[in-house]
């Protein structure tokens, strides 16, 4: 019997970096690609628990997992810094630079 490539392993792979690399992006999309990855690495390993010899490619549904998770650690923090930054500061104050850091510098008592 010839082996199959498993399911999505490399779309995991993918999407686990691609949580990291736009954490920044206020932390939504991150998080948005982070869960997807998790929740198809958690189904492929399902497949995979079920023949492990019918599929390869389970590295990458690990590495994916993992750095998915670490992604969406990395978002998650983000935007909680974004909604505590729009509570502290106010909309208006964060699309101004120059208020924005006068404000920053009235906080740290300069």
């Amino acid at each position: 019997m010839e082996q199959q490539k498993l399911p999505n392993s490399t779309l995991i792979l993918v999407f686990g970096i691609l949580s990291i690399a736009t954490c920044c992006c206020y932390g939504i999309i991150g998080l948005i690609l982070g869960i997807i990855a998790i929740v198809l690495a958690n189904k492929a390993a399902k497949v995979y628990a079920e023949n492990p010899e019918a599929y390869t490619g389970y590295s990458n549904v690990k590495t994916g997992k993992i750095l998915a998770i670490i992604g969406i650690i990395l978002s998650a923090l983000y935007f909680i810094l974004v909604i505590w930054m729009i509570t502290t500061f106010g909309w208006e104050t964060m699309q101004d630079q120059q208020l924005m850091q006068e404000r920053i510098q009235e906080m740290m008592g300069q």
